[in-house]
């Protein structure tokens, strides 16, 4: 400890009071070490002030540690992140419960805090809010809302899966609003992000599926929209059904019925290519798949309709009667 201070004493030897000041300003010590201080400080202070080492003591309070112990800043940021847990856990409790409006609600309190996963949840649960709203005008208003919270999100942490992941859906949301011109231009940019939301994590069978969803667009675009993406861009997106249905069967053997749009893609991807009994098994799941979501709704109205240019009916309700 002697030698330690000594080295210590070497250090501070030329310090001004106001530099003491501003080091020994809020330090945690231990015991030991703050005995030193304060009577080094003493030494220090009285010799270049000539001033009684009893009025020294008032200006060496103890805040932060110097190079070592526990300071108050990581005291501050445990108790932050510990908050946002808490958040963050109350959010996906709500998410997991399908509570759209109050989890929307309750997120939006936290858009200026500045955490990238509180962003992307509060994108996601923007966006549902749009889907799940009748009217039009407020649908598009919550997509490009829910845009500038994944742009938040994505900025504050660009190597986060999600952050990519609902930045990508979103650029192509609003840019469904903007017509087809913009959508062709962000084509690259989006399937970019995908691309870095399945290498980040490999498992998320949203993002595979998202990415097979960009896929089935540009192998599905008229010939119109076609020739006009290649006006705008030297090398036009393009991809084949082919493609996209790897990637929707992908997402389905990383998580098996996971999601009902996905099993849709599949029944329309298998129809494209001529597997009409493909088709129709994947669109009778679909159309059986539990509705929850509006996602879920749309899934199943849209293979009812497929399944009848099939020649597949839709099976008869049953209902039941008491007594």
């Amino acid at each position: 400890m002697a030698a330690s201070m000594r080295r210590f004493s070497r250090n501070f030897s030329n310090l001004s009071f106001k530099d003491l000041q501003y080091f020994s300003k809020g330090h945690y010590l231990s015991e030991n070490i703050r005995k030193n201080v304060i009577r080094f400080s003493r030494t220090i202070i009285c010799r270049q002030y000539k001033a009684p080492w009893l009025f020294m003591f008032p200006l060496v309070p103890t805040v932060e540690a110097i190079g070592f112990g526990w300071s108050k800043s990581k005291d501050l940021e445990a108790e932050k992140n510990s908050k946002f847990e808490g958040i963050i856990s109350t959010a996906d409790r709500l998410y997991e419960s399908n509570k759209v409006l109050e989890l929307y609600d309750y997120l939006v309190q936290y858009k200026d805090n500045g955490n990238a996963e509180v962003l992307w949840r509060l994108a996601r649960a923007t966006c549902d809010k749009g889907k799940f709203s009748r009217d039009k005008e407020q649908r598009k208003q919550c997509m490009f809302e829910a845009c500038e919270y994944s742009k938040k999100a994505l900025a504050l942490d660009g190597n986060s899966s999600p952050c990519n992941k609902w930045y990508a859906i979103l650029l192509d949301y609003t840019a469904e609003y903007e017509g087809t011109k913009v959508r062709i231009l962000n084509s690259y940019k989006v399937k970019e992000h995908f691309l870095k939301a399945i290498k980040l994590n490999p498992k998320d069978a949203t993002s595979i599926y998202s990415l097979g969803y960009w896929c089935f667009v540009f192998a599905d675009l008229p010939w119109y929209q076609r020739k006009l993406a290649s006006t705008l861009l030297a090398t036009p997106p393009s991809s084949t059904y082919e493609e996209a249905l790897e990637y929707f069967l992908l997402a389905e053997n990383v998580e098996p019925n996971f999601y009902s749009m996905n099993l849709l893609m599949l029944g329309k991807t298998y129809d494209r290519l001529g597997n009409k009994d493909a088709a129709k098994e994947y669109l009778i799941k679909a159309r059986d798949y539990p509705v929850q979501t509006t996602d879920d709704e749309q899934a199943h109205k849209e293979a009812i309709e497929l399944l009848k240019n099939l020649g597949v009916r839709e099976p008869p309700k049953i209902t039941t009667s008491r007594g």
